[in-house]
């Protein structure tokens, strides 16, 4: 489109204008008053146009401008123009805007950003879970006011965040957030918190668990340094206490070996975390053979054993981690049973789940032991495991071979009756010769 908005067609444009008032006037000799005159139409004219341009930028409902001649079409197009840029611009800070809190949502840590003071200016979705903000009825409220921490306000007052802060959820869910607060666009700070619940609870697992190998390895190693100081002085011995003290070592020695190799096999289904459920496993004959092992010990304690095993019932998963279930629970019964007792072995479909259950007549798990008998070396009683000569790894090992067969172990337990150990493989992994 061609522009006009210039001085110099301006200006010859006002020429144009005035001329046949110039010669109406040089005819009439009233030339002063004709230019007068031309001069109040051109006033009157270009305010016209003025009021149509004010009326449409301050009352019209539509951006499309109004029609004008001449420059005033040349104005109106271009404050169209700018209005459209700005709109665009906008739109553009608007998509910024969305994807900048949608970034700031997909984060897995809870953010938030306060003013100097410390006064809430914007928070995601995780902080409002965490801290119990309500958003944006707490916007402008002080921090210190939200998170209500004696140590908390001394840390923020003190102004120095170079270390993080940990403290609990003010939500009462006993969740663990590691703050850190950064200086943020010149004047205001940024708030990341990360819940840190499961790193401490691991870090705590960890240092249990060395705790509990370096006291296993302990005993057993003190008893076999006692009996090699002795037998440097060999001669001297009886034969009876060489023969006890050969016997014990080696009684220790395969402790620790089975120690080691429980700790292995642990290890390995830990790496494991790929399910592979493309082999079907017979459990009628995986237990008869785990039965058929075990024999030789519960004839040895005079046990009774009542066997209830469906033979067709079969389901497909990991046929050693099965095993390992299976053979653990089926000898802890063994272990704990009481000389002359019965053991009921049962492999049966319940509803649509497939159960294998071990119970026996044992001395029975006090009700507040039965969430932690899945940890590694946890004891119901000092000692016990290591008096049997147990390890303390079984159900751990029974834990996470049932977590690859989505399955978990269940306990039942009665003190001075017995307990019941049993798990239930879920539908979609039940499975038959003719499936």
């Amino acid at each position: 489109m061609e522009r006009h908005y210039n001085l110099y067609r301006l200006a010859k444009r006002l020429l144009l204008w005035l001329l046949p008032f110039f010669v109406v006037g040089w005819v009439f000799e009233q030339l002063w008053l004709a230019l007068a005159v031309g001069l109040a139409c051109s006033v009157a004219w270009n305010f016209f146009f003025f009021q149509r341009l004010n009326r449409w930028l301050w009352q019209s409902r539509t951006t499309l401008p109004p029609r004008a001649p001449g420059a005033w079409s040349d104005i109106y197009d271009g404050i169209y123009g700018t209005l459209r840029r700005a709109q665009f611009k906008r739109r553009q800070l608007s998509v910024l805007l969305q994807r900048f809190r949608q970034a700031a949502e997909a984060i897995p840590d809870a953010g938030m950003v306060l003013s100097a003071d410390g006064s809430l200016e914007w928070t995601n979705k995780l902080a409002q879970i965490y801290f119990g903000i309500r958003w944006p009825a707490d916007k402008n409220i002080r921090i210190t006011n939200l998170i209500r921490y004696p140590r908390f306000n001394k840390y923020f007052e003190k102004g120095d965040f170079r270390e993080a802060i940990t403290l609990i959820s003010p939500t009462g869910d006993q969740r663990e957030l590691e703050l850190r607060i950064m200086p943020y666009s010149g004047t205001q700070l940024l708030v990341i918190a990360r819940d840190v619940t499961q790193l401490r609870k691991l870090e705590r697992m960890r240092k249990d668990f060395v705790a509990n190998v370096s006291h296993e390895l302990k005993t057993p190693l003190t008893v076999m340094n006692g009996y090699l100081e002795m037998l440097e002085d060999g001669e001297s011995l009886p034969p009876q206490m060489m023969e006890k003290a050969v016997h014990d070592m080696q009684g220790q020695t395969q402790r620790m070996q089975k120690m080691v190799n429980q700790l292995l096999e642990l290890s390995r289904m830990e790496v494991q975390t790929q399910d592979n459920f493309s082999k079907r496993v017979p459990m009628s004959r995986l237990l008869n053979d785990i039965i058929a092992e075990l024999g030789p010990v519960m004839q040895e304690k005079r046990l009774h054993l009542d066997v209830a095993i469906t033979p067709d019932l079969s389901v497909w998963g990991s046929e050693d981690k099965l095993r390992s279930a299976g053979m653990n629970l089926l000898t802890n019964a063994i272990k704990y049973s009481p000389e002359g007792s019965n053991i009921k072995v049962s492999w049966q479909l319940v509803r649509d789940f497939a159960e294998f259950s071990v119970i026996d007549s044992g001395p029975g798990i006090p009700l507040e032991h039965i969430p932690r008998l899945t940890e590694r070396f946890y004891r119901v009683e000092k000692d016990r495991n290591s008096a049997s000569g147990g390890t303390g790894l079984g159900l751990s090992i029974v834990k996470h071979a049932l977590e690859h067969h989505r399955s978990k172990l269940q306990v039942e337990s009665t003190v001075g009756v017995g307990s019941k150990f049993y798990f239930r493989i879920p539908p979609e992994l039940v499975s038959s010769p003719t499936s």
